[in-house]
This record gives C-alpha cells, sequence and structure tokens, in this order.
C-alpha cells in the first residue's frame, strides 16, 4: 500500500523499541538489565488509584467535554498560580491524553508547511517526529559545546523567517540539564520582539536535584503569558505513565483550535483517568520528594561509579529527571551509538538507548528509573562490556 508522505517521514520511537525488545528477551528467559523505559519504576500512589475505583463506582464512564472535565482544568489552574505565579482561565487549558498528543495537537493546531520549529539538541525523540507529521520543520541546534545549556545565541543560529517558535524542555531528556535563567529571560525578551511562542515542557519540572530551583519562561517572567505554551503531564511527577493523562494551557484562540482537533481524533481524555489526576494535583507533593530523592541517590550512585570504574566514559552530571546522557566517543572499536547499543544489548544483555536517537552519535542514554540493584549490576555488566573492547 502507499503510504502519505508524511507517515513515510516518521521514524518509530527507538526508546519504546528498546524496551519491546528488552520485554522480549525477558519472556525468553534472558536476565536482561534495562536503562531504557522512561517511565518511574515506583506504583502509582494509593490515593490516586482510590479516586479511579470511586469514579469507577460513581460510573464516570460516559464522556466528558472534549477538553476535560472542569474540575480537573481547575486544579489544573491552581497548579499554575501556585507554582509559577500566572493565572489561567478553564477555557485556556486543554486536557489531553498524554503529553505526547498535547504536543500533537498544539503542532497541528499552530503550524503550517513549512513552518519552522527551534529544538535544542540532544532532544527528546519525538520532538522532531511530531512536527513533521504536523506539517513543519524541526530546525535543531547543537548545544553539546554549550555544556548542553541552550541560549539566546543558540537561538538566534537557528532562526529564520518561517521561524514560529522554540521548544525549552527543562530540565531536559535526555541529558537531565537545567537552563540558567538568564538565558530563559534573554531568550523571552528576544522572543516576545519578534512575536515568537516558547514551548515550555515542564514534564520533569519536580524531579530536580542538589536542591536547586525550577525555572520556566513564566517563572521568570509573567508578560511571557501570551507566548508562552505550557505543555505538562501527570505521567513522570506522579508514576502515572499508563494514566495518558497531559494538559497545555496557552493562548484562549490556540486552546479553542486545539479543542476542535481533538474532538475530531480521540474527543475527550479517559473519563476516570481524568479525576485520576484530579486526586494527583490535589494531593501534594510527598509523593513526588520522595521519588526525587530516591532518583538522587541513584544518579549519585552511577555517577561515582562511572567516575571510579569506567574510565573512558563521560556521563553528563543531570540536575534533574532520570536519565544519565554519556559520552562513548573515546570507546575503541565502536563506530557509532547505535552499534555500541547493540553490543551492549546481544552480549551483555543491557538495554540502553543509542544518543543518535536524540541527536549526538557520541552518546547513550541511560535511564535510572529502576532499582539501585539493578543499576548495580547493569554497570557492572557495562564495565565488562567496555573493558572487553
Amino acid at each position: 500500500m502507499k503510504l502519505s508522505c508524511r507517515a513515510s517521514l516518521i521514524k518509530p520511537s527507538a526508546t519504546l523499541a528498546i524496551t519491546a525488545k528488552a520485554k522480549k528477551l525477558k519472556s525468553e528467559g534472558k536476565n536482561v538489565v534495562s536503562f531504557g523505559a522512561g517511565e518511574p519504576d515506583f506504583d502509582t500512589p494509593d490515593y490516586i488509584k482510590n479516586a479511579v475505583k470511586d469514579a469507577l463506582d460513581k460510573g464516570q464512564t460516559k464522556y466528558t467535554p472534549v477538553s476535560g472535565i472542569d474540575e480537573l482544568k481547575t486544579a489544573i489552574a491552581e497548579k499554575f498560580s501556585a507554582d509559577y505565579g500566572v493565572s489561567y482561565e478553564n477555557s485556556e487549558i486543554i486536557v489531553s491524553c498524554g503529553g505526547k498528543h498535547s504536543l500533537y495537537n498544539l503542532f497541528s493546531a499552530m503550524l503550517n508547511e513549512g513552518d519552522e520549529i527551534i529544538i535544542p539538541s540532544p532532544y527528546w525523540v519525538s520532538y522532531t517526529e511530531i512536527i513533521k507529521l504536523s506539517g513543519g520543520v524541526p530546525v535543531t541546534v547543537d548545544t553539546s559545546k554549550k555544556n548542553f545549556k541552550f541560549n539566546l545565541e543558540l537561538l538566534k543560529n537557528g532562526l529564520t523567517d518561517k521561524t514560529r517558535g522554540v521548544i525549552i524542555n527543562s530540565p531536559s531528556n535526555p541529558t537531565g540539564v537545567l537552563m540558567d535563567e538568564k538565558d530563559i529571560i534573554e531568550i523571552a525578551n528576544f522572543a516576545k520582539k519578534r512575536g515568537l511562542y516558547i514551548i515550555t515542557d515542564d514534564i520533569y519540572e519536580k524531579i530536580i536535584f542538589d536542591g536547586k530551583k525550577f525555572s520556566n519562561v513564566l517563572t521568570a517572567d509573567k508578560s511571557m503569558k501570551e507566548y508562552t505554551i505550557a505543555v505538562n503531564a501527570v505521567s513522570k511527577t506522579y508514576s502515572m505513565t499508563g494514566f495518558r493523562i497531559g494538559y497545555t494551557a496557552g493562548p484562549k484562540d490556540l486552546i479553542a483550535a486545539m479543542n476542535n482537533i481533538q474532538s475530531q481524533s480521540t474527543s475527550n481524555p479517559t473519563t476516570f483517568a481524568q479525576y485520576g489526576a484530579l486526586a494527583a494535583l490535589k494531593g501534594g507533593q510527598e509523593f513526588s520528594n520522595m521519588m526525587r530523592d530516591e532518583f538522587q541517590k541513584r544518579r549519585d550512585y552511577m555517577l561515582y561509579f562511572f567516575d571510579k570504574n569506567i574510565k573512558g566514559i563521560v556521563p553528563v552530571k543531570p540536575d534533574g529527571a532520570f536519565y544519565l546522557f554519556v559520552d562513548i566517543s573515546k570507546i575503541s572499536g565502536i563506530n557509532s551509538s547505535t552499534e555500541f547499543c547493540g553490543y551492549l544489548l546481544d552480549k551483555y544483555l543491557v538495554a540502553a538507548v543509542p544518543g543518535v536517537e536524540f541527536g549526538n552519535d557520541n552518546f547513550i542514554r541511560l535511564s535510572f528509573a529502576t532499582g539501585l540493584d539493578v543499576i548495580k549490576e547493569g554497570l557492572s555488566r557495562i564495565k565488562e562490556a567496555v573493558d572487553s573492547l
């Protein structure tokens, strides 16, 4: 069958492919250590699951408004007010079927054929593909020579007369690096003058280490609300990846357009999952703080292990999220991140994601969203693999 041009442009998700292959090997009885998945390994808190059960018991199984229940949108608005100091009306918020769906609706609503979005590289693998699927053109700018921190100079390097906006993901997937607030302010001021939109993907905002402060374009400059589109989800903060609840706040006309698109595709997000998200947003940060502290312990162990035991492999120290982006360029006999990840999985049953999928072939990504015992075993195997080369 002849496929559409857009469908032919899209690559499958590398992280999901690696995870699927690791699961297949496990099902065959192989002792696979997986550093692939981008989801917390903690169970969803009971108070959230109980809220879903209660919603089901009360018959909350029918359609809701396309953009989500009002109670959830109000809770999201309260979250933005408390965390960012910015007020949103419910008409400026839409709830969708996960963060990916939020971004798909967003770019479908804002981009015409050939419109460009600037993306700092390395980047989350789905940004480029969702933009292409929406008819847009992803323009990547390399941050590796700037300690993986995006700044105004790099934005200007990617700017053309077709640029509609820029994505900021801080802390980022895959590096976990936080942008400096001064750079965010400079970008905000420039974007305002040029009429550019800033898409701020804040999905890791609650997973930040060493007591560092989260900052985005809204916390840095309240006047940027008109030019900011904030995308988030409950998946990482509350370990609710399977619930598929994401949300977007932005200009009212854009949110209305996203609502129209959603009405003709998925309609409303799953009804009872919305009540779980409502409970999550109302339930405080005790659970996410616990996860953050545990992730920091794992990060610290991994950094220590690489420093003491695996010479020639240098990880980027993440400020947040739960990934280690590891430089493998000095390993002899290895020509690409894909080759090295294939070697790890085939010979040592360790699943990692090639950095080429994130825009940098000199690196691999290791997720530490898995138990410390598993991490220790996996790192020992990586050391053996490197020593054998």
